[in-house]
């Protein structure tokens, strides 16, 4: 299998096969990882990306508690991923006191809804409703962190860009979005520019990956506009997050911590060089949840983030 493809589903790829990250419709919604799941996400070995040497969970926590921003870049839906982000956003609400959730899976116009609930307004189920979430878009682990804020009285940051205007970037560009009202246009964040170098190549090769597995064979120009107009809307998402996360921050509700797809973070991802050039000087501390098992940090894994965790495949996509 190409390794790359599972790291990034619901990043890039999720826009070529039009499904998103909300995955399947259930009827029920698991209340969240239990104790031993936490415990045993803090037990997973910790490597510093930059070198390679072990550092502790403490050390983690620490680094995240200090910092302005942490990027946690998870695997979508991983059942030991999950509950270990949940852990860590736990222990860093326990040590830093304006600690805020910020989530890619939640899209701005549902930010009243996210507070609604924080602040009592609506119950869990009315809640779940009007936001329609379920066990495919509302996992475990998010729960848990929403949770988390809730009782600890923090913010929950819907960070994202809703589909439907990335929809447009891709389809119709920067343009179109700029001729909409300036209530529709406070839902995004149009990019200042476009990333070329690492996250420009992987995302090309991810896209052409994915079109081989999912769709008929295109001719080169064909290939080329599709790529371009949808790393157009993915940027779109990355500003979008990054500037999100730059206001929380800039609110004084640090560290303010991102669970997103680890596309969009990993190797300096687009949200991370979004993030650096709307918050220039702040502390931006980067985690990376890998789906494969390692006692050391893999060579293709070097700089793929300031701490690397390795959780194992997830058994539940095989």
């Amino acid at each position: 299998m190409n390794k790359l493809l599972p790291v990034a589903l619901c990043g890039a790829l999720s826009l070529l096969v039009s499904v998103g990250c909300a995955g399947p419709s259930a009827k029920a919604v698991a209340t969240g990882p239990t104790t031993d799941q936490l415990n045993a996400g803090r037990g997973y070995t910790v490597f510093r990306g930059n070198d390679g040497t072990v550092a502790g969970w403490v050390d983690l926590v620490n680094a995240a508690a200090g910092a302005d921003a942490v990027l946690v870049g998870e695997n979508h839906g991983h059942p030991r991923g999950l509950p270990s982000a949940a852990a860590l956003f736990e222990d860093v609400v326990a040590r830093a006191p304006n600690a805020t959730l910020a989530m890619e899976f939640f899209e701005r116009d549902e930010q009243a809804k996210l507070d609604d609930y924080l602040l009592g307004l609506t119950d869990e189920a009315q809640f779940r409703a009007v936001a329609n979430r379920n066990e495919g878009n509302y996992p475990r682990g998010h729960r848990y962190m929403v949770e988390t804020a809730k009782s600890n009285h923090r913010g929950v940051v819907a960070a994202n860009a809703p589909r439907r205007y990335v929809r447009v970037a891709r389809a119709d560009g920067f343009d179109k979005l700029r001729t909409l009202t300036p209530e529709q246009q406070r839902l995004w964040r149009i990019p200042d520019e476009l990333p070329t170098g690492r996250y420009w190549e992987d995302f090309q090769k991810v896209m052409g990956a994915g079109a081989a597995a999912h769709g008929p064979k295109e001719d080169e120009a064909t290939q080329k506009k599709r790529i371009e107009d949808t790393f157009r809307s993915q940027s779109l998402w990355d500003w979008t997050m990054a500037e999100s996360v730059a206001r929380s921050i800039q609110g004084g509700r640090t560290p303010t911590l991102l669970v997103v797809g680890c596309f969009h973070t990993n190797h300096e991802g687009g949200t991370v060089l979004a993030l650096r050039k709307l918050a220039p000087g702040a502390k931006v501390v980067t985690v990376s949840y890998v789906n494969a098992e390692s006692g050391s940090l893999r060579d293709e894994d070097m700089g793929l983030a300031d701490f690397v965790i390795y959780v194992g495949e997830d058994e539940t996509q095989e």
